[in-house]
């Protein structure tokens, strides 16, 4: 039986589902995180040692295991917060814990890029830690934050589609149920080309948006 054009749009409409709700969560875990590895540095605005060395170690830990390893790992996990270890709800918990340390990390990197020029004259001024973060640190930091954002969905389009493997739903599964088990080489055809207009689009989204922020 070939796969119709009614599955591969609900399986699209399931990776986007999966990627939207990740992306969301997963960045309402990251961007604090990711702010707080900056300023609790050594020498920076908050600097608090044990707090970094902890923060650091755990999201190293996170960022060293492969997602399809740690897809199964949290099963119990994912059957604890969502009741079931199948479905594209499923498959979100995993892809945050995936993705949440990932754009820590990204973010990181993109605020520790800001010249230290900006802090020292904020700090000049007067400003307050959280006024320097907000009102400094983040907008100098903001085209680079998108693009790292960008890389990040389009890291969770990637990881979606793995979660198929585990029948995470989605362009993946779709993949593997037709295209491998049943040997449906169209099918695998539709589904890599799906997932590369869609990273395509996304980069060019990316990079449209951080090119109009520079030139504010």
């Amino acid at each position: 039986m070939l796969v119709n054009s009614e599955q591969i749009i609900s399986a699209l409409i399931e990776t986007i589902q999966m990627v939207a709700f990740s992306l969301l969560f997963s960045t309402i875990l990251g961007l604090p995180l990711g702010i707080l590895l900056v300023v609790t540095r050594k020498g920076h605005l908050l600097q608090n040692l044990p707090f970094f060395t902890v923060m650091n170690g755990i999201i190293n830990v996170f960022r060293s295991v492969p997602f399809i390893i740690l897809l199964v790992a949290m099963i119990p996990v994912t059957r604890l917060i969502v009741g079931t270890s199948i479905g594209t709800a499923a498959a979100v918990v995993p892809l945050v814990f995936y993705c949440g340390p990932y754009i820590a990390r990204l973010v990181e990197n993109s605020l520790l890029e800001v010249d230290p020029g900006v802090i020292e004259a904020a700090e000049a001024m007067g400003a307050t830690p959280g006024q320097i973060i907000f009102k400094f640190l983040i907008p100098e930091a903001l085209s680079s934050l998108v693009l790292a954002l960008t890389i990040a969905t389009i890291g969770l389009v990637g990881a979606s589609a793995m979660a198929g493997a585990v029948g995470g739903g989605g362009i993946g599964d779709l993949a593997i149920t037709y295209g491998y088990q049943r040997f449906d080489t169209v099918t695998m055809i539709i589904t890599v080309l799906i997932l590369i207009v869609m990273v395509q689009g996304l980069q060019s989204l990316g990079n449209i948006a951080a090119k109009k922020i520079r030139r504010r």
